[in-house]
């Protein structure tokens, strides 16, 4: 059998809020203590939507974007999927509201729809996504997935953790970042880490401790599987574990939180060397300490944490925390979350192709309830077609600087506005439409159905 060669991503757009709060100026609001957000979850900037903005017109503008920016007729396509936990209607999908921008166009023959699992509904779209170019279903046009949410808390301890954003990606052959064969590893549980029970409202549960221990089990049990399934691949090879990665990428809830599962990999990777001399040889300091442990019995111990993250913090340096600047400057955007971190990690490289080229890329995605897979990309070593998709990304960097900063006290009034309106008919939203980015769709108006209308700011 015979695949469709270097299946991957050709091209990759983001949009983030054009408004923030500064985490350090919220510390001071919220009365706690300073370091909380910043140093103790990694956070210095969160981005936010008003009442203006819902994942209907996130989606549609990211998609607008990325058509423009690439060039890209609505014929090209042929499957669209949206991965996404911001659910505004339990029945008619984003996808159906995105078809506004292809059936103007006469194109209506467009697989895909909706895919929800907390974070991890843009990596199942995803996925699919690729397995369509792989099938006998494809017909020779590109898949457009799109991943898109808005992180919003009640007042309280979980709020700086917020975000938003949403991430489209074209997926076909011949691209610059290919999808490695035979190594994606899932791990899939039934647990109440993080859920929505609530319908008429934006806010989630969340069992703060559950959560940190279902996403660090979910980690090992990719890693291990991964870890397995490249060993068979790949019986000859000299460099396997942490090292065989140039760069690791995590879905990102906070930024600390992403130096500690770097650190779990080192962990996890000291318990799998089996042989004794070599594991002392390696890990001489703390070889003896921690040789007998038990993977289970560390998710909340703080020696054997700060050991790795110690040991690791070099790695984490170089290969990981490139990947965190939009983490760190939006926030949380759920699904576009671990995509996000590959665009951080991309210009990072500042254009410099000679940074990224044939570099290999480990990706851990997870979704609360849970849902979690661990697999790679390989960037291509064609200098050309890598520039051409960097230059495409210069925009980003400038953008975050051209954002507006809001004060604590209101930005607390806006999200008031919004989760007292947000399900509210015959309403039009009040937030500035002149505040928003040129380009940007934004919701004109709800009727007396619930029937949302758009419009685009120019």
């Amino acid at each position: 059998m015979s695949w469709p060669s270097d299946v991957g991503i050709l091209g990759i757009e983001l949009v983030f809020p054009s408004l923030f709060v500064d985490q350090t100026e919220l510390e001071q609001f919220d009365g706690v203590s300073a370091g909380k957000y910043t140093v103790g979850l990694g956070q210095d900037r969160m981005g936010f939507c008003t009442d203006r903005e819902d994942i209907n017109s996130l989606c549609l503008t990211v998609v607008s974007n990325l058509m423009k920016r690439y060039d890209v007729k609505p014929k090209d396509i042929g499957r669209l999927e949206v991965g996404t936990e911001t659910i505004i209607d339990k029945s008619k999908s984003v996808k159906s509201v995105l078809m506004q921008l292809f059936e103007p166009h006469g194109v209506t023959d467009l697989e895909g729809i909706d895919t929800t699992n907390a974070c991890y509904g843009g990596t199942a779209a995803l996925f699919n996504a690729i397995n369509w170019v792989e099938s006998s279903n494809y017909d020779g046009r590109l898949a457009l997935v799109v991943c898109g949410d808005i992180a919003v808390y009640a007042k309280g301890s979980a709020r700086p953790t917020g975000g938003a954003g949403a991430i489209a990606m074209l997926v076909g052959p011949n691209a610059p970042l290919v999808f490695d064969r035979g190594v994606r590893s899932i791990y899939m549980k039934h647990a109440y880490d993080f859920y929505k029970p609530d319908l008429s409202s934006e806010y989630p549960t969340v069992d703060g401790k559950l959560s940190i221990q279902c996403y660090l089990s979910a980690l090992d049990n990719c890693y291990r599987l991964y870890h397995q399934k490249y060993q068979r691949l790949h019986p000859n090879a000299t460099v396997i574990g942490l090292n065989q990665f140039d760069a690791l990428i995590f879905h990102t809830p906070y930024c600390k939180l992403v130096q500690k599962s770097l650190a779990r990999i080192s962990l996890n990777d000291f318990l799998l060397t089996s042989d004794s001399q070599k594991r002392k040889e390696l890990y001489p300091t703390f070889y003896e300490k921690y040789d007998s442990i038990k993977l289970e019995d560390t998710y909340f111990d703080r020696d054997v944490e700060k050991i790795f993250m110690d040991y690791s913090k070099g790695t984490f340096n170089e290969k990981t925390k490139p990947s965190l600047l939009l983490a760190n400057q939006v926030g949380n955007m759920y699904t576009p979350s671990v995509y996000s971190g590959l665009v951080s990690l991309l210009i990072s490289a500042d254009a410099d192709v000679s940074k990224l080229n044939g570099r290999h890329v480990g990706v851990f995605s997870y979704g609360s309830g849970l849902a979690s897979t661990m697999y790679s990309i390989s960037i291509t070593s064609d200098s050309s077609k890598l520039q051409s998709l960097l230059d495409k990304l210069s925009y980003v960097k400038p953008l975050l600087e051209q954002r507006t900063k809001i004060s604590p006290e209101q930005f607390t009034s806006l999200m008031e506005t919004r989760a007292h309106n947000s399900h509210r008919t015959n309403y039009e939203p009040s937030g500035d439409v002149s505040m928003l980015f040129p380009g940007t769709y934004y919701l004109k108006f709800v009727d007396d159905m619930h029937r949302r209308t758009y419009e685009k700011r120019e």
